[in-house]
């Protein structure tokens, strides 16, 4: 597959020991935590406002991930509304061992830009207020 010109690297994350579940792979919803961490750094890209996950397509894992291994996490925009943007991000393995890189899963996220009440605002209208805590 051919990788979008505007796909660059959001998030970079070595993993560890805690992040393992009982059979010696990291947790999938860890590794769907740094999804919506990804869509959210790229959301930010179109404006300082409170971002949220609003919705996140069909996740499957190909390939397990290991403590070690160190997460790609690469996004770029699909699509923009009024208040949403759609983020597409990729999750790469690059393994500890012996450096490949594998391709773990991926998937596409709409983000809404929201005021301090939660309430869909506008994109492009001016940063929240200074004393309106978190970007996200």
């Amino acid at each position: 597959m051919t990788q979008p010109t505007d796909r660059r690297l959001a998030l970079r994350v070595s993993t560890l020991p805690r992040d393992t579940n009982p059979y010696g792979t990291i947790f999938g919803g860890v590794i769907l935590s740094y999804i919506d961490q990804a869509g959210a750094i790229e959301a930010r890209r179109h404006a300082h406002h409170r971002w949220v996950t609003v919705a996140l397509d069909r996740v499957e894992f190909k390939q397990p991930v290991r403590v070690g291994d160190l997460l790609n996490l690469y996004a770029w925009t699909v699509k923009t509304g009024r208040t949403s943007v759609t983020v597409r991000v990729e999750v790469e393995a690059e393994r500890f061992d012996d450096g490949s890189v594998v391709g773990v899963t991926s998937a596409t996220l709409v983000m809404v830009s929201v005021d301090h009440a939660g309430r869909a605002i506008p994109f492009a209208e001016p940063r929240p207020l200074a004393g309106d805590v978190g970007t996200f």
